[in-house]
């Protein structure tokens, strides 16, 4: 089994995998399949079979129940039973994929809301801001962002910038993401009310509208969940936001053609909690207006809102010129901002992403 970083498992296969013994069954633990499969056909012997797989969840989750990814690319119907049988231990969901697809799922679940996260904290930093010190970033779904935002940054660096770089899929994603971005916060500094209103809601009717066979009734956060993970004091009242990072999210994916909805089978606790922001605003029809009001009428977050469009456009160009170095200097620097939280914020989101999935449990038991 290799566990190392995607952009060095060509250099650690073609050292070690001409080697293999004899029949072996070989695979990789990577996030980003396409360069693992191909060093595995280019350096490892033709008797050797390939059985690669992927634990969709991050550090801190526990294993049960959750999607773990079998790719049977090279091997018999036995090995992969047995390569499964192994793997029984951590009681997770299996979902055989090939590494193709793995990738496209993996960065239409993963792609956008990486860079919509990494971009908050990118901005919160350039306005020296600690957000949970601020009354309008805290409560309800501002907790959610601010508790995210820092988990992604208390992991390493490498994590993000392989799905980013090494995955085609991704890299387009994240390039729209910035466009969305940008194109929004246009309309807004505009004073464009109908045609971000008419874009926002034809988003919102390709992503959140109902199907055949749709079973979607309940959202799959509350407001009281979401208001009882907090790093900060909730103020008395709660200060309208025009939610310009999570619009974008949504445009990015109706701009794409992706329906989150149609991965549910690989979702993870974070990937159920970047949809369930998304889906509390779009789903909410006053809350939703109330966005685009303040968007267009309420000018508190211009300055935030334009440190967040840079923080955007930049970390789309990073991935797009495919520098491993410039995202790690940028990731980094980022990171050490925000580091003294990290201990406080990774037990909270811990709680957060427990209580929440007990929740969804339950209400399916129901």
């Amino acid at each position: 089994m290799y566990s190392v970083e995607a952009r060095n498992i060509d250099a650690v296969v073609a050292s070690y995998g001409p080697s293999t013994k004899m029949s072996a069954i070989v695979g990789g633990q990577t996030s980003t399949k396409a360069p693992e499969i191909e060093a595995f056909e280019r350096h490892l012997p033709s008797d050797v079979e390939i059985v690669s797989c992927h634990s969709l969840h991050g550090p801190g989750v526990n294993p049960k129940g959750q999607p773990l990814v079998i790719i049977p690319h090279r091997a018999k119907e036995s090995s992969v039973k047995l390569v499964e049988r192994i793997l029984g231990c951590l009681e997770s969901k299996f979902v055989p994929l090939s590494a193709e697809k793995h990738d496209r799922i993996t960065a239409d679940t993963q792609a956008v809301t990486h860079a919509a996260f990494l971009s908050m904290g990118t901005a919160w930093q350039a306005n020296n801001q600690f957000p949970w010190e601020i009354p309008r970033y805290l409560g309800g779904i501002e907790n959610v962002k601010i508790n995210l935002t820092l988990r992604i940054y208390s992991n390493k660096w490498h994590v993000y910038a392989g799905l980013a770089i090494l995955n085609p899929s991704a890299r387009a994603q994240i390039r729209q993401y910035a466009e969305s971005v940008t194109e929004l916060y246009k309309l807004m500094l505009g004073g464009d009310r109908k045609e971000l209103r008419d874009r926002i809601y034809a988003a919102r009717a390709a992503v959140f509208g109902k199907r055949e066979g749709d079973e979607r009734e309940e959202l799959l956060l509350e407001d009281e969940l979401l208001d009882r993970f907090s790093l900060g004091d909730k103020p008395a009242q709660r200060v309208r936001n025009n939610h310009l990072s999570l619009l974008s999210i949504v445009d990015c994916w109706w701009k794409l053609g992706i329906v989150p909805y149609d991965h549910m089978i690989c979702s993870t606790p974070l990937f159920r909690l970047w949809l369930g922001i998304t889906e509390y605003v779009y789903r909410n029809e006053e809350l939703l207006e109330e966005c685009i009001e303040t968007a267009i009428d309420d000018q508190s977050f211009r300055a935030d809102d334009l440190e967040f469009c840079f923080a955007a456009r930049d970390w789309s160009e990073r991935v797009s010129l495919g520098h491993m170095d410039a995202y790690r200097e940028k990731f980094e620097k980022i990171q050490k901002y925000f580091e003294p939280r990290f201990p406080e914020a990774t037990k909270l989101g811990n709680e957060m992403i427990r209580t929440i999935e007990e929740n969804l449990t339950s209400r399916k038991q129901a």
